[in-house]
């Protein structure tokens, strides 16, 4: 196939998916016109005009002290702005479906939050949202409909909130949300693998080609390692959010580890995760950029431990990667550490990399 068919098959297969999305077209065009077919420049990424910074953050709901902060969504997490805006992109896991009706699902935690709270999130400075996981669906396949279109509301807005990991089938699940820095070009996926479903029971939520849903890959990687690959020949990186692990773990399961080693195979630039509700180490597998475990962040849990990692990317690589720790207030909101307990918090952060699969970023 030439270069100009196999970008324009895997580039509609984005625009397919999210048609809202008019980066996509605007990529197209600007790939196709520079694209060569020697076999030489064959997939080539472009090259990036400088470093960009992701700030990336663990499990977010609004239960408990938090549902009142949305009275006044566009100032309810003011507070997080300092922590995310200075990136150029943010992501957090969103754990809860999104809407006001639906049927509760007969399972232990069930969170749902009006669609205002994605407009509270956007004004705080996050970019993009996982909802590929255990909660997406709390509230029935009426409430999966009205979070998706509050996503799609959401997206319209100014500024845009992405949402990835669910969909109205198979393929829109799995879509990436594009974003574009200063020439640069970044693609998020979510996913969700939890080690065990046996207590939290989410399998049959999976979106399938005739059926919405989550973006699950408990049993087949296949769709996701298929979505990597096609979205690394349109985007300079792709950075892949898992829901995976255990419940209550701070060092990686087995599955993670193997997941993530099917991920960095396949091409991701950056893999990060959540779901243990505990933070889990970070570091390097085979050129890819890994945090298996991001923790809370706005989560009605006080006490927790919580932060955000930044990562810079330069020409499609992870070149660095910052960790700020915080701790959960009894509101629910994360607190930037400050002096020798934000020392001690980072230090037990790296420690975390003890037991994993990982090396140091150089």
């Amino acid at each position: 196939m030439s270069c100009r068919a196999q970008i324009l098959d895997n580039l509609c297969f984005v625009a397919i998916a999210r048609p809202r999305r008019a980066l996509a077209v605007v990529l197209l065009a600007i790939v196709l016109a520079a694209c060569s077919d020697t076999p030489d420049e064959l997939g080539s990424p472009p090259s990036a005009d400088g470093a960009l910074t992701i700030a990336v953050a663990g499990d977010v709901h609004f239960e408990g002290p938090l549902r009142n902060r949305l009275a006044d969504p566009t100032k309810s997490l003011a507070s997080l702005a300092p922590m995310l805006a200075e990136a150029d992109l943010a992501v957090i896991n969103l754990e809860t479906s999104i809407g006001t009706s639906g049927t509760p699902e007969p399972k232990r935690w069930r969170f749902q939050a009006p669609p205002s709270a994605l407009t509270a999130l956007a004004a705080a400075g996050v970019d993009v949202v996982t909802m590929a996981n255990n909660h997406a669906k709390d509230f029935g396949d009426l409430g999966l409909a009205e979070s998706l279109a509050a996503a799609a509301d959401a997206e319209a807005k100014d500024p845009p909130l992405s949402v990835v990991g669910v969909g109205a089938d198979l393929t829109e699940a799995f879509a990436p949300a594009i974003r574009e820095v200063r020439g640069t070009t970044v693609a998020f996926i979510g996913a969700h693998s939890a080690d065990d479903p046996k207590a939290d029971p989410t399998g049959h939520w999976a979106a399938t080609e005739g059926k919405p849903g989550v973006a699950v890959v408990q049993d087949d990687l296949g769709p996701l390692i298929d979505t990597i690959r096609k979205t690394s020949l349109v985007a300079d990186a792709v950075v892949v959010f898992m829901h995976w692990g255990i419940q209550g773990e701070s060092c990686p399961s087995k599955s993670q580890r193997a997941t993530a080693r099917a991920l960095a195979d396949a091409g991701a630039t950056a893999v990060v995760g959540a779901h243990a509700h505990r933070l889990q180490g970070a570091g390097v597998m085979n050129g890819m950029y890994v945090a298996y475990g991001l923790g809370n962040f706005v989560w009605a849990w006080p006490g927790s431990n919580s932060g955000v990692l930044t990562l810079t990317l330069l020409e499609g690589r992870v070149v660095s990667d910052s960790w700020a720790p915080a701790v959960i207030g009894k509101d629910g909101l994360p607190s930037a550490a400050q002096g020798q307990e934000a020392e001690r918090l980072a230090s037990a952060f790296a420690q975390l990399r003890d037991c994993t699969d990982l090396t140091e970023l150089d």
